[in-house]
């Protein structure tokens, strides 16, 4: 039984998007009539094809560290070659940013990975990040397949990070 039950969460995770993994909550717009697969090739043009966009938000914590971790923003990643420029905002932070760093997840969206550039942020609780980074040829495939995110820090954020957000096509 309780095999049932973690089958059904796991199916419905994977359904809304959960982990990463395209689901009936990322399906292709209606009428196109294109698998979830399919969607980055119906809408991306070869103009836009090395452009990633990126939604920052918190961390998973604990309970007592709810109050402290707080905050959104968003990002973009330009691919030229092997070098990503990064590019982005965020706002509403408990407590002053102090390091944003690239990282690679290398496994699977959503997993933590170690970092592969260091990012110019504003110490500040809402600011700006930026940066540009030279990337391996496996580090320009995660960026692709969505593996690579941004991590930002905080004074009172956990060790963990404060904010995170992955770069999707």
């Amino acid at each position: 039984m309780l095999r049932k039950l973690w089958m059904a969460a796991l199916a419905a995770g994977i359904c809304l998007g959960w982990f990463g993994v395209p689901g009936v909550a990322q399906s292709a717009p209606k009428g196109t009539g294109a698998p979830p697969s399919a969607k980055a090739k119906v809408t991306t043009s070869a103009a836009t094809a090395n452009v990633f966009k990126g939604r920052l938000s918190k961390v998973p914590v604990d309970a007592k560290m709810v109050p402290e971790i707080i905050g959104t923003g968003n990002s973009t990643a330009t691919l030229n070659g092997s070098v990503v420029t990064i590019a982005g905002t965020f706002e509403g932070m408990g407590t002053p940013a102090t390091i944003a760093q690239l990282h690679d997840s290398k496994v699977l969206r959503g997993m933590r990975g170690p970092v592969i550039g260091d990012l110019t942020i504003d110490k500040a609780a809402s600011g700006k990040i930026s940066g540009t980074v030279n990337l391996s040829a496996e580090q320009v495939t995660h960026l692709k397949e969505g593996k690579i995110y941004i991590q930002i820090h905080s004074a009172k954020g956990g060790p963990e990070g404060h904010l995170w957000g992955w770069m999707l096509p």
